[in-house]
């Protein structure tokens, strides 16, 4: 019987990952359940891991005899990790395990798999949802609307604002969601430049250097992972590139951007607009002069937050526990065979 904690959340729900383990499993597993307090608290570093929410001493106390973990953003510390010594593998329902502490994962023998891709359907969408926001100026209008105004001067060509179509514009990393996102602003009628060091775009896109990009494009969407090397990838003087009518759409991590610069940028109408789900810092204080800014649109690091993702989530998850089930299973019965076939007399006969 493999013993499995489901430390699931109010998003990836724990009974939703033990319904499905059992679907791929039957009574070959035995789910415990643990919910965890993210999305409504709020996640953050616990111990020496990053992105994480929940309490370590619960969780060791729900890990105790199990084998394998489901988890979203459950704390796998150094300490907990002690605490298991049942664990062999833990799956992380999100693009990559931030929430476990690798090194102390790998020396003690415990296997760590995550979910890539679950989510890109949803964070594409959105990003092309804020990119048509910003470039249609809704946050404004929709604010002129519920202070009971009918702003019909807004049809003004100075004031109404531009389209995809016939525009140039940039995608910034050309992983999952950012072949995404490029594939609907083509389908659109844009024009789509590309930057991105270890991906190339298909021929009806033009793969181009960051500078280049920023200084031709109407739109910017930001798709990059967060690495030493991209953090405040755009900055003051990148900004300074972009074209006064432009607008920078951000739903991947909000260190990639200079956030001071940015809001100087929008302040002086140096850039004419942004479109937001991450910040550095986050959560985005409440006294930020980003959230008084009128040409910006803002949403909460929602990104990836669809029901699609979370089922997505959840059954890969559960398909990594019954690949880890046979793989070990298989193994331990072939040991056996080996046994009985050595102890067997040249004659056929148990010895």
């Amino acid at each position: 019987m493999l013993k499995v904690l489901a430390a699931g959340d109010h998003f990836v729900r724990p009974g939703a990952v033990a319904e499905a383990i059992r679907a791929e499993l039957g009574g070959r597993a035995s789910v415990r359940e643990l919910t965890g307090p993210w999305p409504i608290e709020p996640f953050g570093p616990v111990a020496e891991v990053h992105e994480a929410s929940g309490d370590e001493d619960e969780l060791i106390a729900a890990l105790d005899g199990a084998e394998v973990a489901v988890t979203q953003m459950a704390p796998f510390t150094e300490r907990v990790l002690a605490a298991a010594p049942a664990l062999r593998l833990v799956v992380v329902t999100r693009g990559g395990p931030v929430n476990v502490n690798l090194a102390a994962a790998e020396a003690r023998g415990v296997e760590v798999r995550s979910t890539p891709g679950r989510n890109a359907p949803a964070a594409a969408e959105l990003a092309v949802a804020l990119t048509l926001g910003a470039l249609r100026r809704l946050a404004q209008v929709d604010a002129t609307m519920r202070a009971g105004e009918w702003r019909s001067d807004l049809y003004a060509y100075d004031a109404c604002g531009g389209e995809l179509s016939g525009a140039e514009v940039g995608v910034v990393g050309f992983g999952a969601i950012g072949r995404r996102v490029a594939a609907v602003f083509e389908a659109l009628g844009a024009r789509v430049l590309v930057h991105d060091p270890f991906a190339a775009p298909p021929p009806s896109m033009e793969q181009v250097k960051l500078p280049d990009l920023l200084a031709r494009s109407r739109v910017v969407s930001l798709h990059a992972r967060l690495t030493p090397e991209t953090r405040h990838m755009i900055g003051a003087s990148e900004l300074a590139l972009m074209p006064r009518d432009a607008v920078l759409v951000n739903t991947a991590r909000g260190a990639l951007v200079d956030t001071e610069a940015l809001t100087e940028a929008l302040t002086s109408g140096r850039l004419a607009g942004a479109a937001l789900d991450v910040y550095d810092p986050e959560p985005l204080p409440a006294d930020h002069p980003l959230r008084a800014l009128p040409n910006v649109l803002l949403t909460p690091h929602l990104a990836g937050a669809t029901r699609q993702t979370a089922d997505r989530a959840v059954a890969m998850a559960a398909r990594e526990v019954a690949a880890y089930y046979a793989a070990t299973r298989q193994g331990r019965d072939e040991g056996r065979d080996e046994s009985r076939d050595q102890g067997r007399d040249r004659e056929g006969r148990t010895a």
